[in-house]
């Protein structure tokens, strides 16, 4: 087996998470990972033994021995360095959202096709086998016909002032907060799990915290809680902390979610549930080897991992027994291990990969602008 040589750009939360799960997928070494900040960069390359590290991602990007990378940056960075890898030749996997806007996704889109290069958006929690098997359950038709998808993905990382990260601010998080960095996840797994795209939204969105305290020195993402107001200047906040959406589903279904990161004892509250005219289904990602399933005529289910009683499709995302769970690591293993596939057996059609592509960026995006617009106008906004 051909070593794949991999470059990981972003040394921060999503950077460490990629580096971890790639070292479990086989014939993958990573030889290069870039960060702005040098102190960052050489304490996650000692750790692991990385011997190529650069301050420059383009450096590294350049670097003709790399053949994917994968692009952990904050969101302001995305299209610049996503388009640089196209037109490099490389394979690349985004974290989200893929851009800052429809014509940037677009653009990049329209390129990678063209270069016939392989891409991927880190929407991972498609990747949990129970999802799976509950898309599995939709795809069958044993829910029937969907008519309401509801949940919510709240957090409480940003609850006080005082709390800061990058993304807060328009210049490098872009014109949504909540909506894009989490409420991306939750649209993404609704239209996974139901196949069916959102089509349509009407958005009320809240800023809890029209200013924060902003520290001298730089926080890691989910650390905010550790920072002292004594080293910190004002800001004004653009972004919505919270936010509520109805939408609709292009085949007819409603739906309903709530997003926040400001909501107390919400560590990743990440609940989705589908409603058919068959039966209903529910998933906490906090607990993400139990489906619940429900029934008008019969009791209801609670079904726990385990590959013997899932759905055929879905048992390759499964690889450990009944009784050993599996979690949010996984997701991106799972992940990695359906992309390195396909690049190693030059699978490049979109309807041949099971994870998803630049397109899956490109329909968030849209749907995230839709959101904003809806906000604005207090309308309907079709996405």
């Amino acid at each position: 087996m051909k070593t794949i040589k991999v470059g990981i750009i972003g040394a921060g939360f999503m950077g460490t998470a990629h580096l971890e799960n790639l070292r479990r997928i086989p014939g993958v070494e990573v030889k290069a990972i870039a960060d702005i900040k040098p102190e960052s960069v050489k304490i996650l390359a000692d750790k692991f033994g990385i011997s190529q590290v650069y301050e420059n991602w383009r450096e590294l990007v350049n670097n003709p021995e790399i053949d994917v990378l994968h692009n952990c940056t904050p969101n302001y960075l995305h299209f610049e360095i996503n388009k640089a890898a196209i037109l490099a030749g490389k394979a690349i996997i985004s974290e989200k959202p893929l851009t800052n806007s429809v014509a940037e996704s677009e653009e990049l889109v329209k390129l990678a096709r063209e270069k016939k290069i392989l891409t991927a958006v880190n929407f991972n929690y498609r990747n949990y086998p129970i999802i799976q098997h509950a898309r599995q359950l939709i795809v069958s038709g044993k829910l029937g016909e969907i008519f309401l998808a509801h949940g919510h993905y709240l957090q409480d990382w940003l609850i006080y002032p005082e709390d800061y990260n990058w993304r807060v601010e328009l210049e490098t998080g872009g014109n949504s907060r909540a909506i894009a960095d989490i409420g991306s996840h939750w649209c993404d797994l609704v239209q996974f799990i139901t196949g069916q795209r959102i089509v349509e939204v009407f958005a009320d969105l809240v800023i809890i915290h029209k200013s924060r305290r902003k520290p001298q020195s730089d926080v890691a993402t989910f650390k905010g809680k550790e920072v002292t107001p004594d080293s910190t200047q004002c800001i004004t906040v653009k972004t919505e902390d919270a936010g509520a959406v109805l939408f609709h589903l292009e085949k007819g279904g409603h739906g309903v979610f709530n997003v926040s990161q400001v909501s107390a004892g919400y560590k990743n509250g990440f609940d989705i549930a589908i409603d058919g005219s068959q039966m209903s289904l529910a998933w906490k990602q906090e607990e993400p080897n139990q489906l619940w399933l429900g029934y008008r005529d019969k009791a209801n289910q609670i079904l726990v991992k385990d590959p013997a009683l899932l759905e055929a499709d879905s048992r390759s995302f499964a690889h450990y027994p009944g009784g050993h769970p599996e979690g949010y690591p996984d997701t991106f293993k799972n992940l990695f291990l359906n992309f390195y596939a396909a690049l190693r057996t030059g699978k490049l059609a979109i309807h041949e990969q099971n994870f998803p592509t630049f397109e899956a960026g490109l329909q968030e995006n849209r749907i995230v602008e839709a959101v904003l617009k809806s906000h604005q106008e207090k309308r309907w906004i079709k996405v």
